[in-house]
């Protein structure tokens, strides 16, 4: 295989597939028979000039690190393309590390998370988010020639996410996911003094595993952090005990239900279906607040709403 980058945008380099390493594992990695690859590897090697690949025929993943333009990005692919340039002591982590699992917390072009042990001199470098911290061996475990977290550092550096209710409505998603373990998680961070810390050990205390999205989980944080505490996913059952729907969050003892209303229903049946739902909410003696994303930019309304239904009750 000669090596050299082929013309054109979309497809693969020439001879890049995944078993096939000729021209150097320097210059190309596969992944699923795609490629990417290492720009001044390249450059050097004679296969592309500078000029070229600043052009409209590659997309720059990392520094560094080229894939051939029509290729799909995905967040996944761009942590394989950051082991070509992090340090050997380096382990991918947090809503990377996550993603790689398959609980999907990065888009395509959110920056890499990844540690570093705290005498690391790598970094700043754009498109990753590294951060220095005590790093044992034990926090990791071997992924595409590089690091990726354990559930337990993952989950760590998940709640050390600032502001908290985007660390809960993370820790959420990989808790329902079974990537991370709470307990698990509670024990891990004993005796820890990272900056940020305690701030981790409130998100991983509010974490449940029980919610559905992500502003649910950043509703019930509010709520919580205001004093009001709701059951996530609360079942409310007539008197003879036939099931009439499931709640975000609620209190039982009042009979209130806090909802996230996220969408606007312009299907006829789906909106009807809403309707025959607070129907017999309301039959079984219930009164539901309604919260959207518009309300959540007014917090402390949110919680006098929520506050005086219950005192109503």
């Amino acid at each position: 295989m000669s090596g050299r980058i082929a013309d054109g945008g979309g497809g693969c380099p020439q001879g890049a597939s995944s078993g096939n390493r000729g021209l150097s594992a320097r210059v190309y990695w596969g992944v699923d028979d795609c490629a990417f690859f290492r720009g001044s590897d390249a450059v050097t090697a004679g296969d592309v000039t500078w000029k070229r690949l600043c052009g409209p025929h590659f997309v720059r993943l990392v520094r560094d690190v080229y894939l051939p333009r029509g290729v799909p990005v995905t967040h996944e692919l761009r942590c394989r393309a950051a082991t070509m340039i992090i340090p050997e002591q380096a382990v991918i982590t947090g809503r990377s590390a996550a993603t790689v699992r398959s609980v999907p917390l990065a888009r395509p072009w959110d920056p890499v998370e990844i540690v570093v042990p705290e005498r690391s001199r790598f970094g700043p470098v754009r498109g990753l988010a590294v951060r220095r911290t005590p790093l044992p061996v034990v926090d990791s475990r071997p992924w595409a020639d590089a690091a990726l977290a354990t559930s337990d550092r993952l989950g760590l550096d998940l709640a050390l996410r600032a502001p908290l209710p985007d660390a809960v409505a993370d820790l959420d998603a990989a808790l329902a996911a079974g990537v991370v373990d709470q307990n698990s998680l509670l024990r891990y961070v004993v005796g820890r003094r990272e900056h940020g810390i305690t701030r981790a050990r409130k998100a991983l205390r509010l974490a449940d595993e029980r919610a559905e999205s992500r502003p649910e989980s950043r509703l019930r944080v509010l709520l919580a952090l205001a004093g009001v505490e709701l059951t996530p996913q609360l079942v409310v059952l007539t008197a003879d005990g036939r099931f009439v729907a499931r709640l975000d969050l609620g209190c039982e003892r009042r009979r209130i239900g806090v909802e996230y209303d996220g969408a606007w229903h312009a299907d006829r049946r789906q909106l009807s279906r809403d309707r025959e739902r607070l129907n017999r909410l309301q039959a079984a003696g219930w009164h539901i607040v309604f919260v959207t994303a518009e309300h959540l930019h007014h917090p402390n309304q949110v919680v006098a709403t929520v506050r005086a239904a219950l005192n109503r009750q």
